[in-house]
């Protein structure tokens, strides 16, 4: 799949909002707020239910590699998530 079809994918689920579980969150760290190195997917099944936690880590920007991007899309259709959220911006990894 193409970045961009995998991007207007992503962003088609996360403009649904939260309709329930199971439900994924996003979020993107980074030295900067201009390149974000880590994607930490937040999974899960229902409510009350602890987070299943994936980490994803590439040299340039997880937002723009293609394969981060791709596999997020066939997590979502795997796991027939309902709710996609994402942390807005970059969090910055301190240390």
């Amino acid at each position: 799949m193409h970045l961009d079809k995998a991007k207007k994918r992503i962003a088609k689920q996360l403009k649904k909002g939260f309709h329930g579980y199971p439900s994924i969150t996003l979020e993107y760290f980074g030295a900067t707020p201009a390149m974000a190195s880590e994607l930490v997917i937040s999974f899960i099944t229902e409510e009350g239910a602890e987070p299943q936690i994936q980490k994803f880590v590439c040299d340039q920007d997880a937002r723009e590699d293609e394969t981060i991007q791709t596999t997020l899309v066939k997590i979502i259709e795997r796991a027939e998530v309902v709710s996609l959220t994402e942390v807005s911006g970059v969090s910055i990894i301190k240390g």
